[in-house]
């Protein structure tokens, strides 16, 4: 029997970790992959208070480092389930169940790939999820953007204050943005853009050189060289194996601002709950918070 079991090993989960055990709460996180999330794979992470550069790796270690420290217990372990009878809750993974009087959920969600080849091999050494993340190291250089919605002109809005020239490619002939962001594209003159373009493979050796697409109209072939290619195709919560102990909107969990699900005991943090901001310091927030009312809630 644990206190608090933390479902996921990113920044938010280790951050609800780690003032968890300050407080004396005997803490289980259970991670299904690799511990720091997605921000693990980011080559540098920016932006953050007080550190001014630092590799995703690097940050992942220490906080993992610092979470152990204080007495944590990590298993790599997918969770299926979650029920709760009376004060517990009951936690089934892959392998085994595991029981806690409060869970935190850091489920995070993962971003919708192109399932071309070669893609997973080239994330970091050019292909890309996350323009606010990556987009400042391509200054100068010239990039494309993947996507036909908010986030996708959103993107190559932001890299256009300092790429050399950003191209949108869309799979279809429309705009599924909002048109204050389609106009302030637009308005950009180092963006352009061409629809009804399907993704042929990724180029390069070790790094992207480029990318081959065929229109779907014409079946022309259309070879575009870049240095980066951010994908802006949508993100996917996994949450609906909670769907029994939590509501859901468009997949993501609802919290109130103290973190808490509509079951007792039961908490979200980071890019798996219904929010608008998604990064590594907000993530760290949720964390904080969910903690502090998770040992609230024990007592």
């Amino acid at each position: 029997m644990y206190d608090l079991i933390v479902v996921g090993g990113g920044p938010g989960g280790m951050t609800a970790a780690l003032y968890s055990l300050r407080s004396g709460i005997k803490v289980l996180i259970l991670e299904k992959e690799n511990f720091g999330g997605q921000i693990a794979i980011s080559p540098r992470l920016e932006n953050y208070p007080s550190i001014k550069e630092i590799s995703g790796m690097e940050f992942s270690n220490n906080l993992f480092e610092q979470v152990t420290g204080l007495g944590a217990e990590f298993n790599l372990e997918d969770v299926e389930s979650i029920t709760k009878t009376g004060d517990v809750f009951n936690v089934k993974t892959n392998y085994q169940t595991y029981q806690a009087r409060a869970v935190i959920l850091a489920t995070g969600v993962e971003h919708r790939h192109m399932g071309i080849a070669r893609e997973e091999e080239l994330i970091g050494k050019g292909v890309s999820y996350c323009a606010t993340c990556d987009g400042a190291f391509y200054k100068g250089q010239d990039v494309v953007v993947i996507g036909d919605a908010n986030s996708a002109l959103q993107y190559a809005i932001m890299l256009s204050n300092y790429c050399n020239s950003v191209k949108v490619c869309t799979l279809f002939d429309k705009w599924f943005a909002d048109q204050y962001l389609v106009n302030q594209m637009l308005a950009k003159k180092n963006i352009s853009f061409e629809h009804n373009l399907s993704l042929v493979s990724f180029d390069g050796e070790k790094e992207l050189d480029g990318l081959t697409f065929k229109n779907t109209k014409t079946n022309e072939i259309k070879k575009i060289k870049c240095s980066g290619c951010f994908i802006a195709i949508g993100q996917i919560p996994k949450n609906d194996r909670f769907a029994n102990l939590v509501d859901l909107d468009k997949g993501y969990i609802v919290t109130n601002e103290f973190m808490e699900t509509k079951t007792k005991g039961l908490y979200a943090v980071g890019d798996c709950r219904k929010k608008d901001v998604r990064q590594v310091v907000t993530a760290l927030n949720d964390g904080a918070i969910a903690a502090v009312y998770a040992a609230k809630y024990l007592g």
